[in-house]
């Protein structure tokens, strides 16, 4: 008999287990694809050069060293107050070594286009395997992208020279590929562009060219891709990144004050995403 009993304990702790953690079960897991201005955000300050060094080796101790970020907590916190169950991770993408730390248009297309399959590229993930897992994908470049060259005769898509021309290219193939993911969400952050101090004139204009042209262009409505427009909070109308937005004039990191508030509106904009279509929101994320 206390045999019979044992059994059945075990067998109902089983089953608690088992709805636990059914629960536990992300609505909506997200991913966060950046470098070092991706991580200013989601920390909502700066970052210290350790933890920057660190994340390029160990992004889970780096994640331990920041003692978690502004972005996951305002996840947590809304996850409190309205019942959802939303899970934010972040990651290096492409990491350091072995692909290099390259996330330009050229690279997104060579990872996801031109080397697409179930197996990862030089170890980077393909979007057939991150789709597998995520059900919103948040991806961008970094500043580097604004040091725009001029075109030459011809565009090339699978040229990592720095044109308006082969970042169009490159750009329509990513959006067919995207397309091919109907159940996942996309968000891409446009910019980011530099400090005046590290731009000229000539590339500042290139980068606001092509960026009106991802806003005005290459985003359509009613698709599941979603733009997030980090460049038109950066500059205010300008050509370059508002010095007192910077880490300093020299450097084109945001400061504390630029990415605590940023980081606010890109969760605006992920959860309008999500709930709404993207409705609710301006591409910057301000709430209409």
């Amino acid at each position: 008999m206390k045999h019979r009993y044992f059994l059945l304990l075990a067998g109902f702790i089983l089953i608690l287990l088992s709805c636990s953690k059914k629960m536990e079960q992300p609505d909506t897991n997200i991913i966060f694809l950046h470098h070092s201005v991706g991580e200013f955000i989601w920390n909502g300050k700066p970052t210290p050069f350790v933890q920057k060094a660190v994340r390029k080796i160990s992004p889970k101790l780096a994640d331990r060293l920041s003692n978690g970020g502004r972005l996951p907590k305002l996840f947590e916190a809304y996850n409190s107050d309205h019942g959802k169950n939303y899970r934010i991770h972040q990651m290096n993408f492409p990491k350091a070594s072995p692909y290099g730390w390259n996330n330009f248009p050229f690279d997104y297309y060579n990872i996801w286009v031109e080397n697409a399959g179930e197996e990862p590229f030089m170890e980077e993930p393909t979007l057939e395997m991150l789709t597998r897992d995520y059900q919103v994908i948040i991806f961008k470049h970094c500043y580097p992208v604004s040091s725009i060259e001029p075109d030459q005769d011809s565009a090339d898509i699978h040229s990592h020279l720095h044109t308006v021309s082969n970042y169009k290219l490159q750009y329509n193939a990513l959006k067919e590929k995207l397309r091919a993911f109907p159940d996942t969400k996309f968000i891409l952050f446009t910019g980011v562009v530099q400090v005046k101090a590290n731009l000229t004139e000539e590339e500042a204009l290139r980068t606001r060219e092509f960026f009106n042209w991802v806003r005005e262009e290459w985003d359509q409505p009613g698709d599941h891709i979603y733009l997030w427009d980090l460049y038109s909070l950066q500059t205010e109308g300008g050509l370059y990144f508002k010095d007192e937005f910077a880490v300093s004039p020299q450097d084109s990191h945001p400061n504390k004050e630029f990415a605590g508030r940023v980081v606010e509106l890109l969760f605006n904009r992920i959860t309008d995403v999500i709930e709404n279509d993207g409705k609710g929101t301006s591409l910057t994320g301000s709430r209409l």
